[in-house]
């Protein structure tokens, strides 16, 4: 009886995943219908051919990111211990997709960092500052760069942040997370050809989910560009604890019981009124709230 493998998986297509086991490629698929495996699980691989083999279990996952509407979930990595969302002077990027990625972040147990792109479009700057600012305000760390034209520089200020860290870089189409993916991965294209070869998806698709080894200890998943992140899968109490600035005030509220939304004498709303909690971010909350009492799944 051969022993069981262990492998990560680094890349994940529809059913189809790429497992690495110490350098060895293999093309792993599940048992039945079951599609629960993200990028970053460890996995116990049982060979079926010389380059094949079925995942027989996921080892326990220190963490889990995934995205949720009213019907099914979506993985987006395991294991991670930092998330980078990835903005940019232009195009204008959506405070809601910023706002629910830290809130997923947070409720994950996952470290959030900002990066924002493109700084050299210099008469946009001050606005994106200014707009990220709410964030920074929270605590959560801004790192400035522009791929394209001092590309030394953004590698120098993103690597040592990288270093013996499982990351995940998020963010909409078009605010250069690619850009930034391929200065610090410098063979990033020839792995995507490889596993594009590997899961059979076609030599220009890019649209799946990757791992790529940074350093000794260091891992960086690129997951592809998305303009939506639901968040059906939190609870109430999940969701007042995701919202960092809502912690100095709860416990506060006439009602143990307090939802936040239209409570009399509720510590958060008396914060929201006062301006210690951006309006648009108690808005979300509600706007959270509301769809996680739809979930069917």
């Amino acid at each position: 009886m051969t022993a069981p493998l262990t492998g990560t998986i680094i890349a994940a297509h529809g059913r189809h995943y790429l497992a690495d086991v110490e350098g060895r490629k293999l093309q792993c698929v599940t048992r039945g219908k079951k599609t629960n495996v993200a990028v970053g699980d460890k996995v116990n691989l049982k060979m079926t051919s010389e380059d094949q083999a079925v995942i027989e279990s996921i080892a326990e996952r220190e963490t889990l990111l995934y995205r949720s509407d009213q019907y099914k979930s979506k993985l987006l990595a395991a294991n991670l211990t930092r998330l980078f969302i990835v903005v940019a002077t232009e195009p204008g990027f959506a405070d809601d997709l910023v706002s629910r990625s830290l809130v997923a972040a947070e409720a994950a147990g996952i470290d959030a960092h900002l990066i924002l792109n493109k700084t050299d479009v210099t008469d946009l700057l001050p606005k994106a500052r200014e707009r990220i600012g709410v964030y920074t305000a929270l605590g959560y760390p801004l790192h400035e760069v522009s791929a394209r034209t001092d590309p030394e520089h953004a590698v120098a200020t993103l690597m040592p942040l990288l270093e013996d860290q499982s990351s995940i870089f998020i963010g909409q189409s078009g605010m250069g997370k690619s850009s930034l993916i391929n200065l610090l991965v410098p063979d990033a294209d020839i792995a995507v050809r490889e596993i594009s070869a590997a899961l059979d998806t076609g030599k220009h698709t890019t649209t799946f989910t990757r791992l790529y080894d940074i350093g000794e200890n260091g891992s960086i998943i690129d997951s592809p560009g998305f303009q939506e992140f639901g968040l059906y899968h939190l609870s109430e109490g999940m969701l007042e604890r995701a919202f960092v600035e809502f912690k100095p005030y709860l416990g506060g509220c006439k009602f143990y019981n307090c939802r936040h939304l239209i409570e009399p004498q509720c510590a958060v709303l008396a914060a929201v009124a006062e301006g210690k909690i951006a309006k648009f971010r108690h808005t979300l909350y509600g706007q959270l709230l509301h769809e996680s009492a739809q979930t069917l799944y």
